[in-house]
């Protein structure tokens, strides 16, 4: 029997690329974006953390709260930053995000379980706690969660 032929055919990876151009975002944006770039530009941002940003979510949002998403960013880590803003779907949530991040846990319950301990101390071992129950019926409510992968999930206290 003669060999089969085989082909196999490779498929470069997809990279993404900014939309906007570094060379060219004078001509692409309206003057107030511009102006920001420039003014972040001065400080030492990096453009294209900025453009990225831009294409990510808006002019506007640039504008108005790309210095506020730096600054928690750095503070708390922009994974933590970014599941916010895919949790509520508003980047002005970031407003002062770094001051109600509670931390990164594995899972609503592991919160919950720390949270009750925190408040009332250690619960005996004699008592058995549905910890995803306690997050359901009474921590969600105060607490937002965004789950950002397995086992990773970030919690903001509401305002």
């Amino acid at each position: 029997m003669p060999p089969r032929t085989c082909y196999i055919t490779f498929v470069p990876k997809e990279t993404t690329m900014s939309v906007t151009l570094s060379a060219n975002y004078t001509e692409i944006f309206d003057t107030e974006t511009v102006e920001k770039i420039d003014e972040l530009l001065e400080e030492n941002y990096a453009l294209d953390d900025m453009l990225q940003f831009i294409d990510n979510h808006s002019e506007g949002d640039f504008v108005a709260y790309y210095e506020e998403y730096v600054r928690c960013g750095e503070a708390i880590g922009y994974e933590a930053v970014d599941a916010l803003i895919d949790e509520m779907g508003c980047v002005s949530d970031v407003q002062d995000c770094d001051e109600r991040y509670q931390g990164c846990y594995g899972s609503t319950a592991e919160f919950a379980e720390e949270m009750v301990s925190e408040i009332y101390g250690d619960i005996p071992s004699i008592v058995v706690v549905d910890w995803e129950a306690t997050w359901d019926s009474a921590l969600r409510y105060d607490y937002t969660d965004c789950i950002a992968g397995y086992r990773e999930v970030y919690f903001f206290r509401d305002c």
